[in-house]
């Protein structure tokens, strides 16, 4: 079993930084792939970031490729999130998931096993 849970979020102003932070419970965790999605108000769950079990791959959605980067610490239990050059349109609650076992980051909300409950990011114009 693993738990997760995100910190990190808050209002912020258009251009400016926030890390999202994703601490796991579980000694499980060094085998799950992780993602982060995100869901804005009467939006679908949207794919973020992924990252393999060591951290050594990783993916973007074309929306924040080269302002979001996605980490993890292993010896920590956390996933991070950097976001730089925030833009309105990156308001939304976050979420992190884990796929046990499956080294691999799938863009649809479906195959992945844990979630936390999510931070919410608001960035004004």
């Amino acid at each position: 079993q693993v738990q997760l849970v995100e910190s990190g979020g808050g209002l912020v102003q258009a251009g400016a930084a926030l890390r999202l932070s994703c601490a796991a419970s579980g000694r499980t965790f060094s085998r799950c792939a992780v993602g982060w999605f995100r869901q804005a108000p009467g939006k679908g769950r949207e794919f973020v970031a992924g990252i393999s079990w060591s951290g050594g791959s990783t993916y973007y959605a074309d929306s924040v490729k080269e302002r979001f980067t996605i980490s993890r610490d292993n010896a920590k239990n956390t996933v991070y999130l950097q976001m730089n050059s925030l833009k309105p349109e990156d308001t939304a609650v976050y979420y992190c998931a884990a796929r046990f076992h499956y080294n691999d980051y799938p863009a649809r909300p479906d195959p992945y096993d844990y979630w936390g409950q999510g931070t919410q990011v608001t960035v004004s114009s």
